[in-house]
């Protein structure tokens, strides 16, 4: 199965017997939130999943961004009208990192089918897709989570697939290198992580991916193959979830370091690497 769907494919599965469910996670860092911008136009059906309430937990030791409370997510999902036996299709209004979050998040916990609107809201209506400002009501799925179906990185997993594997940074190469850091403590990369850039994964703007065979030379130049055990880390495990997703789509299983910098950088006994070697 593939992990995204264009949208020419959603419009016609929407007709189909066998619709997907929709799942709108527009989030910006440090925007505002993205249910005043759901209720101002979403594509029809779509409910909204708040990432920093539902597909998160608290911020605190764990990173920004940790696992959710297994019973918080499950209530969202089947409030959102998640079911075992149905498609579920993520988009989000910008670089895709939210929607591959709830991608992550629901493939790990069990769910069988699940893919990201590829360019996400912009790429929905320039194929002329329909918008809604309907209140939507979902019958209530069924969905009950039931984690590990993904694999997982702790931070002691992160360094030591660092030593034996490929793990990725999927920051900015400026934060990875140590020149700034504009969120958390400490400036630098887990030790033996190569820099790979969300960004690098996309073209049109930022939001469509690349195809799979472009993908495949991208990250085979990084050492991440098919054959090789390959992590993924960013800083608070969002944009990460997108590299994990641009990886599935190339054919290359990979763990994701939910945790991610927020976690490293806030543990002082942890080593920093700095520089544009893996160190």
């Amino acid at each position: 199965m593939n992990a995204i769907i264009t949208a020419t494919e959603l419009a016609s599965e929407l007709t189909g017997p066998a619709a997907p469910v929709l799942l709108d996670v527009r989030y910006q860092l440090g925007g505002p939130p993205g249910r005043p911008q759901y209720e101002a136009g979403h594509l029809p059906g779509a409910v909204y999943v708040d990432l920093d309430g539902e597909l998160a937990g608290p911020p605190g030791p764990a990173g920004r961004h940790p696992l959710p409370d297994p019973a918080v997510f499950a209530g969202a999902m089947r409030a959102a009208g998640v079911r075992a036996d149905r498609p579920v299709v993520t988009y989000d209004g910008g670089q895709g990192w939210a929607a591959a979050r709830a991608w992550w998040l629901l493939r790990w916990s069990g769910h069988p089918d699940v893919r990201v609107l590829d360019g996400g809201l912009a790429a929905w209506q320039a194929s002329g897709g329909a918008m809604s400002v309907d209140k939507v009501t979902p019958q209530s799925g069924d969905f009950t989570p039931v984690p590990g179906a993904l694999p997982l990185l702790t931070a002691d997993d992160a360094a030591a697939l660092a030593r034996r594997g490929v793990l990725l940074d999927a920051r900015a190469a400026e934060r990875y290198r140590g020149e700034v850091e504009p969120i958390d403590r400490v400036a630098g990369h887990i030790p033996g992580a190569v820099s790979a850039p969300t960004t690098e994964n996309v073209v049109d703007g930022g939001t469509t991916f690349r195809d799979a065979v472009e993908l495949a030379k991208r990250f085979a130049s990084l050492g991440a193959t098919e054959d090789a055990e390959v992590g993924v880390y960013c800083g608070s495990g969002v944009s990460a979830a997108h590299q994990v997703l641009a990886l599935a789509v190339a054919g290359i299983p990979a763990a994701l370091y939910v945790g991610s910098w927020s976690e490293w950088s806030g543990d002082p006994s942890r080593p920093v690497a700095t520089g544009p070697q893996p160190g």
